[in-house]
């Protein structure tokens, strides 16, 4: 077994396991944003599953990824709950690890986006609120050889944010048990103005390998602001933002991808920065899942143990795709046709 925050490239069956949200996303494009009160027009719905473990994992799957996937989390005894286990199916990702609860909705998004804009999203927690340090065991997915343990999204999984009395959140003990057991941990947070971000999110800190996140993120988790008044990305403060994660526990990378570039900070080295993909705004179809599609292209370069020089362009590649689909998971292509767009 691999030791706490290597990835064991002698075993070759290898695989993740990702754990955390399962929604079913109704994506809803609009005329006009309306005031309060007032009526807009849907010109186009969609249907499709959203949250990081699930889309990480169909991303992966998209991808070609070479190695085994599973999915570990809850969805409601539902019709929307069987819509998600059977899409992992489809996609060919082990779903033994999604329970499904009686008397609990399967988590679900109405998602209104103006085209050209960005998009909001109306949220019903569900069967994911119950999802708790007692649900998975990690170890046994190390067992059966597994390489790396993918949670996402913090702050949007009560259950496990929750900091008890000795200010430990359940996120914090889940991932501990994972690295324990031999896996890497990468980890993702969800956007969020709750004031409780830096406490909770702090806790998980110390038992993440890697953390992925964008810079508003990295900025509600530190307390540093990555923008300045004019909406401008502020370099130096994503450097100390970075920094301060490092600081704070994370111990082999935090990446924090906005969409101006990406910043790769790794301890005792100095960051790796590089710009992201120019996109034409009108070939943008939806925003939705765009990060996942990063971060998804990330772990799968962590797995396969590429520099991250190679894992960046890339990850940028599959962000743009992303763009170009209507659903959190539409667009991806596979890693010959993303490493083609990166590079080629």
């Amino acid at each position: 077994m691999a030791s706490r925050g290597e990835i064991n490239m002698g075993d070759s069956k290898g695989g993740v396991v990702c754990a955390g949200n399962f929604i079913v996303d109704r994506i809803h494009s609009l005329s006009y944003w309306p005031e309060q009160g007032n009526l807009t027009f849907i010109r186009h719905q969609d249907i499709g599953v959203g949250g990081g473990a699930i889309n990480v994992a169909t991303d992966l799957a998209s991808m070609g990824f070479p190695g085994r996937l599973s999915a570990a989390g809850c969805v409601g005894a539902d019709a929307d709950g069987e819509f998600v286990r059977q899409r992992l199916i489809e996609s060919g990702i082990g779903a033994d690890g999604l329970v499904s609860l009686e008397g609990q909705a399967t988590a679900h998004t109405h998602v209104m986006t103006v085209p050209g804009q960005s998009r909001t999203f109306f949220y019903h927690g569900g069967a994911n609120d119950r999802l708790d340090a007692t649900t998975i065991s990690p170890k046994a997915y190390a067992d059966k050889g597994y390489r790396l343990f993918y949670l996402g999204y913090l702050m949007l999984l009560p259950g496990l944010d929750r900091l008890d009395g000795q200010g430990r959140s359940g996120a914090s003990y889940f991932l501990e048990a994972a690295q324990a057991a031999g896996l890497v941990t990468c980890v993702d947070f969800v956007s969020s103005e709750d004031a409780e971000f830096s406490a909770q999110v702090g806790a998980s800190l110390p038992f993440c390998d890697y953390i992925i996140i964008n810079e508003m993120e990295a900025g509600s988790a530190t307390g540093i602001k990555p923008r300045g008044s004019d909406g401008l990305l502020l370099d130096e403060a994503v450097r100390q933002a970075g920094a301060r994660l490092l600081e704070a526990g994370v111990s082999k990378g935090v990446v924090v991808h906005a969409p101006e570039a990406c910043f790769w900070f790794s301890p005792g080295k100095a960051p790796v920065v590089m710009p992201s993909r120019p996109i034409d705004p009108t070939a943008i179809v939806s925003p939705v899942g765009a990060g996942d599609a990063f971060c998804a292209a990330v772990v799968y370069g962590l797995h396969e143990g590429w520099d991250i020089e190679r894992i960046i362009p890339v990850a940028h590649a599959a962000a743009a795709r992303c763009l170009g689909g209507a659903t959190a998971t539409d667009g991806i292509p596979a890693m010959d046709v993303l490493v083609a767009d990166a590079f080629g």
